[in-house]
């Protein structure tokens, strides 16, 4: 049997990347997953390759009317929805003199808001299946402020945050929550990112400076998610796990 057989997930921000590599974990394991996103072919792609067991939504995680859809078509196709992955997330490399109010406001939409109604949008699902967890993508921005980052590492102090309270609030219901902090992973965003020579030296810098010698990869990531998705973690609510390679320390 697989570590999450029987359950019922959805994964945002799963045509690409991490959530591609959390959503292929969770099918492996045993789940049935929706996968979201607002990549549409590339989210077909991903779900087909998982077969049977997975459904793409075309989804933008900002508007609670999309949230409402993506639920129903997860409990039309496999039942009430015992497993959330918060994946989907946007960056923005620049200074605060540099980052315009409607900049801010697009990553914090994204970021902070997007998550805040995933959560309330999964929780009567949750509840009639008895209990649930819901996984948080942060980042290691959530947790040490960096330069160059004023609206990045808004949105993730704030879901470092927003979990903590979810988990004080959601444990009597059996749903809990848990925040996963990434460093430097190589992603598609990651790559976009690196157009100019001095972000492409900072990532060597961020590589050379970690304990592990390393940059993450996505599978690095989904491992923690894997955990926290799974009966394993079943007395973890409330934490904040953070996938480095020992970065920050």
């Amino acid at each position: 049997m697989g570590r999450v057989e029987g359950s019922v997930a959805i994964v945002t921000g799963a045509a690409r990347g991490m959530g591609a590599a959390h959503a292929r974990a969770l099918v492996r394991e045993g789940a049935r997953v929706i996968l979201t996103d607002v990549l549409e072919e590339d989210g077909r792609r991903v779900a087909e390759e998982l077969g049977e067991c997975a459904r793409f939504v075309v989804h933008d995680v900002t508007r609670s009317e999309d949230w409402e859809r993506v639920v129903a078509a997860a409990e039309q196709a496999f039942g009430n929805v015992t497993i959330l992955v918060n994946n989907a997330g946007i960056g923005l490399a620049a200074p605060l003199d540099a980052t315009t109010e409607a900049d801010y406001r697009r990553v914090i939409e994204v970021n902070q808001v997007g998550l805040f109604l995933g959560m309330k949008a999964v929780l009567d699902s949750m509840t009639r299946a008895g209990g649930g967890s819901i996984v948080n993508i942060s980042s290691v921005a959530g947790i040490v402020g960096t330069a160059h980052s004023i609206a990045y590492s808004a949105s993730k102090f704030a879901v470092t945050g927003m979990t903590k309270v979810a988990a004080k609030e959601l444990g009597p219901r059996g749903i809990r929550v848990n925040s996963v902090h990434p460093g430097v992973i190589e992603t598609p965003m990651l790559t976009e990112a690196a157009g100019t020579e001095e972000i492409i030296q900072g990532l060597r810098a961020a590589a050379a400076a970690t304990p592990l010698g390393r940059l993450g990869c996505p599978d690095d990531v989904s491992r923690v998610v894997l955990f926290l998705s799974s009966d394993e973690s079943s007395f973890v609510t409330g934490s904040a796990y953070v996938v480095d390679g020992g970065f920050i320390g």
